[in-house]
């Protein structure tokens, strides 16, 4: 049974910087594309980020490019997002998801309609960023 959990949540002043975890366990981790989304409160869902299995291929979307990075240490079994310069609409539960294939076209994972249904969800960790 795969299953991925989330840490490093937390609250945060404007400007701060976050480390977000995803642990992924019973499975090897290098056999899954993987992809940070976020949902706020009344706002639409939005994926943040996206990386390759190899960690060799990432995505970004608009409003966290420059800002955050993601990264994986596929020996860990782990995924990580690195959000600095962070800012208030940047509050959200934050979710890892997994995919059980190798897709180089992340970006597309993200941003267009295909067969990228993830098969794993983590529960989520908030990050809240206020003063």
């Amino acid at each position: 049974q795969v299953q991925l959990v989330e840490s490093g949540g937390g609250l945060v002043q404007p400007g701060g910087s976050l480390r977000l975890s995803c642990v992924l366990s019973g499975s090897t981790a290098s056999l899954y594309t993987m992809r940070w989304y976020r949902q706020a409160p009344g706002k639409g869902a939005e994926w943040v980020s996206a990386i390759d299995t190899s960690g060799s291929v990432a995505y970004y979307s608009d409003s966290v490019k420059g800002r955050f990075t993601i990264s994986r240490d596929n020996a860990k079994n782990t995924v990580f997002l690195q959000m600095n310069n962070l800012r208030p609409e940047d509050t959200a539960q934050y979710y890892c998801v997994a995919n059980a294939k190798t897709v180089t076209n992340v970006r597309a994972m993200c941003t267009e309609e295909g067969p990228y249904d993830p098969d794993y969800w983590g529960q989520g960790t908030q990050v809240t960023v206020s003063s």
